[in-house]
């Protein structure tokens, strides 16, 4: 193995790859956009094959460098030139619940099932869909929350209460099918839940996306198909 020749090509690498973020930005490095993520992948599996293939050699190395920036950095160009390219290159967010209800054809069209969407809404400490007024799902696949006015800036010390004694939401129908464990986690029966589901005019769980119950509520929150 010639050491010399790799060590030549990792400090090139890394000094050519350290001018590229300062010249495309930041955004390469917080991968803001699908497209920034992929760009940085392409980019360090072309340096990271580049370095230990032996028939690769440091002119190699920066022509490889050299053209995908040129091809990073024109993108950036074209979107900030010209605005209607920008949701074919960059995506644009999707607004996933409008006035607390979810909107089915996003979740479809993001490929987001209601698992995923309730790992979202964790990660933002909202732990009940109820809470959520407006959840966007940016580009970046992060998700930005908006709360229901009754539960902005309301924490544990607001409602006096140990975490151990904070009512925990337990999902009870998601997609139609009942989570008959986290039903029976709650107390209730089979019975309960029709009589909770008439109560509301529906007449069987398939009419429902997602409910939920909270200790202390006295019916299901339910948001329909």
């Amino acid at each position: 193995m010639d050491y010399i020749n790799i060590t030549i090509e990792t400090l090139f690498g890394f000094v050519a790859l350290f001018i590229m973020t300062k010249v495309l930005g930041k955004s390469q490095i917080t991968q803001i956009t699908a497209f920034d993520f992929i760009a940085a992948l392409v980019l360090g599996e072309l340096v990271g094959n580049a370095l230990y293939d032996p028939e690769v050699g440091v002119l190699d190395i920066g022509y490889a460098i050299l053209l995908w920036s040129i091809l990073i950095y024109t993108t950036e160009i074209i979107t900030e030139k010209f605005k209607g390219t920008r949701k074919l290159l960059e995506g644009m967010p999707s607004l996933i619940i409008y006035k607390g209800k979810i909107d089915r054809e996003q979740l479809k069209k993001n490929k987001l099932d209601l698992d995923q969407l309730q790992h979202l809404l964790r990660s933002k400490d909202v732990f009940s869909m109820k809470e959520v007024q407006y959840a966007l799902l940016e580009t970046d696949g992060t998700m930005s929350v908006l709360k229901a006015s009754q539960f902005q800036n309301v924490t544990r010390d607001d409602m006096k209460l140990t975490p151990e004694e904070v009512p925990l939401p337990r999902t009870i129908i998601s997609d139609g099918e009942i989570i008959w464990d986290n039903l029976l986690e709650a107390g209730f029966d089979e019975a309960w839940l029709e009589r909770q589901l008439k109560a509301q005019n529906y007449n069987e769980p398939k009419e429902i996306m997602y409910a939920e119950y909270t200790d202390g509520d006295k019916q299901l929150y339910i948001l329909s198909m």
